[in-house]
């Protein structure tokens, strides 16, 4: 039996309370943004680049200084309708990339002055010190900028690379013809597309 002058202890704690149910909601749709922005991501991974037959969505090219197209320092898909578009996806530290840098110019200097044909680098994943470096290197002429820079979307995503170098063929209503992965073996294979978009 205990004193009676001796007072017993007894502790109080507080209930727990769980999360609230607020940030419970919002864990959860953070979560299922994140497994959405995956499994698209999943899907346009298996689905591989553009294929030929699609119509290209508008997008803008902003161009590297000395590169400019007509003294524009960027470029619309949109204002080439009625050429032949040639767009090149390569990048400074690309081996392939250079193999085919050459061809790409000379098919360039052969199209390009006649006006129907347009030549569009494509500068993926690089700096733009590096990206002019390669293209003095090799004294590429056409209008060149980088994939990603826009930002409203990344180039690379629309035509959905899956590496460089990668080479698109537009015809002159905007739709994509073919589809080139890897370098280019001869200009006769660049010239070989062209010929089929011309009028």
């Amino acid at each position: 039996m205990a004193p009676e002058n001796q007072m017993t202890e007894t502790t109080h704690t507080a209930p727990r309370r769980g999360v609230p149910i607020w940030i419970q909601i919002l864990i959860f749709a953070l979560l299922l943004s994140l497994l959405i922005l995956v499994g698209l991501g999943v899907v346009r991974a298996q689905q591989g680049t553009v294929q030929p037959g699609e119509k290209l969505p508008d997008f803008t090219l902003p161009l590297y200084s000395g590169y400019e197209y007509e003294g524009r320092a960027e470029i619309k898909l949109s204002d080439l309708r009625g050429k032949v578009v040639v767009i090149n996806f390569w990048a400074s530290w690309c081996k392939p990339c250079e193999q085919e840098a050459a061809e790409l110019e000379q098919a360039w200097q052969e199209y390009g002055p006649g006006g129907q044909v347009i030549f569009l680098g494509v500068d993926y994943v690089d700096t733009p010190n590096e990206a002019n470096i390669y293209l003095k290197k090799f004294g590429i002429t056409y209008p060149n900028g980088p994939a990603d820079a826009h930002p409203d979307f990344k180039l690379s995503q629309i035509f959905r690379i899956q590496g460089v170098p990668e080479s698109f063929f537009i015809d002159p209503e905007g739709v994509l013809r073919y589809v080139k992965i890897g370098p280019f073996t001869s200009r006769d294979e660049i010239n070989f597309q062209i010929e089929q978009l011309l009028p």
